[in-house]
């Protein structure tokens, strides 16, 4: 009868484990979906002194030096960005939602960290990133397709 019962306490201990990971889970997924994402050769264009070379750009902390319209591409800003040194800047190309829902303005300090699966982009003050610019590689192979049965 003692086995019977710590075995059920051990199984109901074992199960309320698994609920807690199972939250924590989905509450990491939650947060990561509400960071929009995009390629390195959709959302990174070329400048003359960039520090983006191919997939390459530097970690560190930026600064918006200038904010336009993406040309000939609609629903996108490009959100020009430099580091203290000169030689490191970076041009961004964001979906307008995103721009929008951040409310970046000239002068606001962002940063960039590498990641193996792209470049995470975020506001300096919070840490928090918004913007994910995935390898192309990985882009494609998250890419939504439709299912045939």
């Amino acid at each position: 009868m003692k086995c019977s019962l710590r075995l059920i306490a051990a199984i109901g201990a074992l199960g309320l484990a698994l609920t807690a990971q199972a939250e924590s889970i989905a509450s990491s997924a939650s947060s990561a979906g509400s960071a929009s994402s995009g390629s390195v050769s959709d959302s990174l264009s070329s400048s003359s002194n960039s520090s983006h070379n191919g997939n390459k750009v530097a970690d560190g902390d930026y600064r918006i030096i200038q904010i336009a319209a993406t040309p000939e591409r609609a629903g996108r800003t490009r959100v020009t960005m430099q580091a203290d040194d000169p030689e490191q800047r970076i041009v961004l190309d964001l979906p307008q939602s995103t721009f929008d829902q951040q409310q970046l303005a000239v002068g606001d300090a962002m940063y960039a960290h590498n990641r193996v699966y792209g470049i995470e982009f975020g506001r300096a003050d919070n840490r928090q990133p918004f913007y994910l610019v995935l390898a192309d590689e990985w882009h494609g192979e998250l890419a939504s397709r439709p299912l045939s049965l």
